[in-house]
């Protein structure tokens, strides 16, 4: 259920607070707010499910991984690029990069037939302010309610933990993209205040020798003890070779956080390989709606069936028929037509919708794993089904036993 709305004044607080001591440096989109004044309040029993369902699909996903780095017949039906590939080729004579900690983040919607997940963000999933420090400062105006967990703490605590005392650590991400530096500016003040040091850089600047990474940039250069990966894995393939990418897959000696290999899950088509594959996938089978190849599904005239590209981002390539202009449909159908190997379809939900302060909204809850134990929850809502990047942030809360 949403809870009551904040006082005004404490949620002004709260924001300002979210703004100027945690990163949050994207409060509004155009001129709506991206944090919502009120929390979603889990009855106890529904975490301990979802809890347990994330645990379960984190431990098939990374059993999944180890059987397809050695499959690239699958790798290349789930979509991985070339550059891909041909480095994981070399994983079975260098061995699989060291992981300094495995985050993942399962979206699950509330739906007329239960909770269901739309995709795991498995390479470089975020949120980490909004599901740990501004779900705190609510929880504290909130009686007999506590956060799901502090993801952040235990992701740092992860990495802390790989690079060792006092641990330097690169937290890499792209230029120019401030939603993924305002992520690894708030860990990077977590990780300081556990002793490390850590220095923001983009891949270009990290170096790879003999499988040990070192950062060669204007404010540090010198050994990393760890790295840190908010760079998504599909981006990697596009660098020079030369610049050491293929190490954040193989023959990385220095621990990543998240290695390269995470984006196996994250494809979109991942679902398209269970049938060739030894390792079970009961849990996924269960949570995750019927997706097919584009090829063998009826998406042109059954609207049972969306489209979504192998690494979908936040939603931005969703593509519903029923939501959207004739015009915008078309594009997307033709380039479907031309690249079906780029995109899957999937079977539609019907998304159940929850009364709040601010009408009916559709929530989705984001379940953090990290190491394989969930962690806490991002949420995300949206007056409409699709939860794409203007969603609005929702601290959840969990009812006391």
């Amino acid at each position: 259920m949403a809870g009551a709305p904040l006082p005004t004044d404490i949620f002004a607080r709260l924001r300002r607070c979210a703004l100027l001591q945690h990163c949050k440096w994207d409060p509004q989109v155009n001129d709506a707010s991206t944090l919502a004044n009120f929390p979603l309040i889990l009855r106890a029993e529904t975490w301990r499910a979802l809890k347990n369902a994330a645990e379960g699909l984190t431990a098939e996903a990374l059993a999944a991984e180890q059987e397809l780095v050695h499959r690239p017949d699958l790798l290349k039906r789930i979509g991985l690029p070339r550059a891909i590939r041909r480095a994981l080729s070399e994983a079975s004579s260098l061995g699989l990069t060291r992981s300094a900690v495995r985050v993942m983040r399962f979206d699950f919607h509330l739906t007329a037939e239960g909770w269901r997940i739309s995709e795991v963000n498995s390479d470089v999933p975020g949120g980490f302010t909004e599901a740990s420090s501004f779900t705190q400062m609510v929880a504290a105006n909130y009686a007999g309610a506590a956060p799901a967990g502090d993801p952040a703490a235990d992701w740092c605590r992860a990495v802390a933990e790989a690079a060792g005392p006092n641990g330097v650590i690169c937290l890499l991400t792209a230029p120019g993209f401030m939603e993924d530096h305002q992520i690894m500016a708030y860990l990077g003040s977590r990780l300081t205040a556990l002793g490390c040091k850590s220095h923001l850089a983009s891949p270009l600047q990290l170096e790879w020798r003999e499988g040990l990474a070192f950062l060669n940039s204007a404010c540090h250069q010198g050994p990393m003890d760890a790295v840190v990966r908010f760079y998504q894995g599909e981006w990697l393939a596009e660098l020079p070779v030369s610049c050491g990418w293929p190490h954040f897959f193989r023959g990385g000696k220095t621990p990543v956080g998240n290695p390269g290999y995470a984006i196996i899950p994250e494809s979109k088509r991942f679902p398209l390989a269970w049938d060739q594959m030894d390792t079970p996938l009961n849990q996924w089978r269960r949570w995750l709606p019927e997706t097919r190849d584009p090829r063998d599904a009826p998406w042109e005239t059954d609207e049972s069936w969306l489209l979504k590209s192998t690494f979908c981002n936040t939603d931005d390539t969703v593509s519903i028929r029923s939501a959207m202009e004739v015009g915008e449909w078309e594009i997307v159908a033709r380039e479907v037509r031309r690249r079906p190997e780029a995109w899957v379809a999937q079977r539609r939900f019907q998304p159940v919708t929850l009364m709040t302060a601010m009408g009916q909204m559709y929530p989705c809850l984001g379940i953090y794993t990290i190491d394989g134990k969930a962690a806490g929850v991002y949420a995300r809502m949206a007056p409409q089904p699709v939860i794409d990047f203007a969603a609005m942030d929702v601290a959840v809360l969990v009812e006391s036993e």
